[in-house]
């Protein structure tokens, strides 16, 4: 076991089961109207068999930073210009597109945020689920179509064998996420990303999905970062949690330290500003006054100054470095948004 410090002054403990180590990973999309640093410098690990929870608001670097990692980012105008993502020791920002399409959908999977635009209309379920288990796992059609069968009997969709003949638009919005969930299950791999999985369901069937890639997850032994701006979501399903905001990484720690002593005053808007049903007099919710920075032109020094309610922020002028306030806990040290 090693201590490593990143460039961006993110401390982290090397273990022996470290998965995914992202490192510095930035993103920029150069347009007419400016550079937008969409990702500037984050770094984090994930753990094998570990829940992770990346929250924000929209806008905040989220699901740029997932795309990152899997190589998906439209380039013109996207490009990962700094940084390193190691999966099992390989750096897939220098890996070559022959090499990402080994790795992804068979150890790197993803679950998009919209089924519907994810899954193509044109062919069916069957296919969509066997066509990767004939390239990544070289299984036969009629093995594939079996394979594909279980896939969907285990995610809980009925007459399985059935419904492989229908098409996307034949399922209901919830059937069409656990079809995503099987297709990112198909070949075992390592890490699923779930990005705003639940975002177009409504509140019953968000549980059952979540509970579903919770035990699926468990049962293959597979890791999960989950990206959402539910905190609801977070509070059950992850172990560690990462906030993000104005494209860094301003805490990190355990789910049950960062909902029980959050440090920094954006996370603390987060949470207050969630409605809670222990809630013993009827307030008003709380809000975060002003709008998340212009990332082409961001702001010298903390991104949070401008709706910081300590102002002048005495973080406004040099951007301010992440420590570790307590053990796993990590924060940007800016004086003014600390508690």
């Amino acid at each position: 076991m090693a201590t490593k410090t990143s460039k961006s002054g993110i401390s982290t403990t090397i273990k022996d089961n470290v998965l995914l180590e992202v490192k510095d990973l930035t993103t920029h999309f150069f347009t007419q109207d400016g550079v937008v640093k969409a990702v500037d410098g984050i770094s984090y690990n994930v753990h094998e068999g570990e829940v992770l929870g990346i929250v924000g608001e929209s806008g905040c670097g989220k699901s740029v930073s997932a795309m990152s990692v899997m190589k998906l980012i439209p380039n013109p105008p996207g490009r990962i210009v700094n940084g390193s993502v190691l999966f099992e020791g390989e750096d897939l920002v220098t890996l070559p597109e022959p090499g990402m399409r080994q790795i992804r959908g068979n150890r790197i999977a993803m679950v998009f945020q919209e089924p519907m635009t994810s899954l193509n209309p044109v062919l069916t379920i069957g296919r969509q689920l066997t066509e990767t288990l004939e390239l990544h796992q070289g299984l036969s059609k009629d093995a594939a179509l079996g394979r594909a069968a279980e896939l969907l009997d285990r995610v809980g969709i009925p007459e399985a064998g059935q419904r492989l003949k229908d098409y996307p638009h034949q399922f209901s919005g919830g059937m069409r996420q656990r079809v995503m969930i099987a297709i990112a299950l198909s070949c075992d791999p390592k890490l699923i990303i779930a990005d705003e999985p639940t975002t177009a369901l409504d509140v019953t069937i968000q549980a059952q999905i979540l509970e579903l890639m919770e035990d699926l997850a468990k049962e293959f032994g597979t890791a999960l970062i989950i990206i959402t701006h539910n905190l609801g979501v977070v509070a059950r399903y992850a172990d560690r949690v990462i906030v993000m905001y104005a494209g860094k990484i301003i805490e990190e720690g355990t789910a049950e330290e960062i909902f029980h002593n959050p440090m920094h005053a954006y996370t603390r808007g987060l949470l207050a500003s969630v409605p809670r049903l222990d809630a013993t007099e009827h307030k008003k919710l709380q809000t975060i006054e002003g709008l998340p920075p212009d990332l082409v032109d961001p702001p010298p020094g903390c991104g949070f100054q401008p709706r910081c309610q300590k102002t002048p922020c005495k973080c406004s002028e040099a951007p301010p470095e992440i420590i570790e306030a307590k053990k796993g806990h990590f924060i940007v040290d800016c004086k003014c948004c600390r508690k």
